[in-house]
């Protein structure tokens, strides 16, 4: 049976998409002798629709066969991409644009890219974790010349008035646009990293220290800003205090790199025995344990003085929660089903389970900064974007040490 076409039926997605009034509604019968056929009638039904909408069809068809911007994006739920061209916005005073040369994977161009949260819109070009090159500046534009090296992050806008944004909790804020798959404030869908260029307005934007090389730059904006936000917030960073990190993947690494810059003693779980040797000799951790070998975890009863859950999968929390001192902290950084602790593990050890996500504007500039100074780089793979959909495949095997990392610079030549 055919799927029936949402923009055109929905009232909301038609006003969200093709403009405010919702098309006329089209009684659907056989044809009988006489009347028109299929051919026809769809012909009828465009010639039907008021004039903006049928213009905003035509370009949405046209789309991925003209505009000033190279990409790849998927086209549907399958989540294969292919080579896709649109068009930027122009450069406003406030805006920046910069030419990107490097773009980080991140596990949400899996999910958004197949539709796992169902409000993907398609051709969607993903990529939150974007470096490059500002080639134009806006005329009110006072922190960026053409030239600096930049990077943008995962949201691309907020309201700018709210108690969040004044506080530099932009991502906090409840009209903070996603990079790419959200919904800006002209009613665009936005676009990602996996293209050429990007036009942002220079709140959202982070300098990249003289020195720092791009395509380490890119994971920061994301699996950086995620781990260093709740150290940071928690005081994770008191030297010869001891940190649990729960998973060695993307973010996991970056936890273990900011855990023994701050001076901590480091102890990583892990599933996987195949990780010792590399969190141990490649990243410096001091500690390694297998989360299910339950003698293992006796031995650590509350000797940590923090934790941070980068874990993407279900698993249990009381476990690691007794390992915490009177007063430790777990910062959860993933979203499993659910979470299940009995009142006890908190109670009788005063201890705090947090959440967090990404950062607010200055926290990430902060952050860069930071990984400048004390020569913080993450474990990359580099890649051309032709290879992406075999990337995307190995992501979700957990197949990548740790970070992929887009060539867009020399993939769009």
């Amino acid at each position: 049976m055919r799927k029936p076409n949402k923009i055109l039926e929905d009232p909301f997605l038609h006003a969200r998409f093709l403009g405010s009034s919702p098309p006329p509604k089209i009684e659907r019968r056989a044809p009988v002798r006489g009347e028109v056929g299929a051919g026809s009638w769809f012909l009828c039904l465009l010639l039907s629709l008021p004039p903006s909408c049928f213009c905003s069809l035509i370009g949405m068809a046209a789309e991925c066969e003209s505009g000033n911007c190279h990409a790849w994006a998927a086209k549907d739920p399958s989540g294969t991409l292919s080579p896709y061209k649109f068009n930027r916005r122009t450069v406003q005073s406030g805006d920046i644009s910069l030419r990107i040369t490097h773009c980080g994977v991140c596990y949400a161009d899996v999910i958004w890219t197949r539709n796992q949260h169902n409000d993907s819109v398609y051709p969607l070009v993903p990529g939150h974790e974007i470096a490059g090159v500002v080639t134009e500046v806006g005329s009110d534009v006072n922190g960026f010349k053409v030239g600096d090296h930049v990077c943008v992050g995962t949201y691309v806008n907020s309201c700018r008035d709210c108690e969040n944004c004044n506080s530099f909790l932009e991502n906090h804020c409840s009209k903070f646009v996603f990079t790419f798959n959200g919904v800006d404030t002209d009613g665009t869908v936005t676009k990602g990293g996996y293209s050429g260029h990007i036009v942002v307005h220079e709140r959202y934007c982070y300098k990249i220290p003289d020195g720092y090389p791009l395509e380490k730059a890119a994971p920061l904006v994301c699996a950086g800003i995620t781990v260093y936000t709740p150290m940071i917030r928690h005081n994770m960073n008191q030297p010869g205090k001891s940190l649990g990190v729960i998973g060695l993947g993307g973010l996991g690494h970056m936890a273990v790199k900011f855990g023994k810059s701050f001076g901590l003693k480091v102890t990583v779980f892990s599933t996987s025995e195949s990780k010792r040797e590399e969190a141990i000799s490649l990243l410096g951790a001091d500690n390694f344990v297998i989360s299910s070998d339950k003698k293992q975890m006796e031995s650590l009863k509350s000797s940590l003085h923090f934790i941070v859950d980068t874990a993407s999968g279900n698993h249990p929390f009381d476990p690691y929660l007794s390992l915490l001192k009177v007063g430790g902290v777990m910062a959860l950084l993933s979203f499993p089903e659910e979470i299940r602790i009995h009142p006890a593990t908190l109670n009788l050890g005063a201890r705090t389970l947090a959440g967090s996500v990404t950062g607010g504007t200055k926290d990430t500039q902060e952050m860069i900064n930071f990984c400048a100074a004390n020569k913080i780089y993450p474990d990359i793979e580099l890649i051309k974007i032709d290879y992406i959909n075999e990337a995307l495949g190995r992501l979700v095997n957990r197949d990548v040490r740790y970070r992929f990392v887009i060539d867009i610079e020399n993939s769009f030549k």
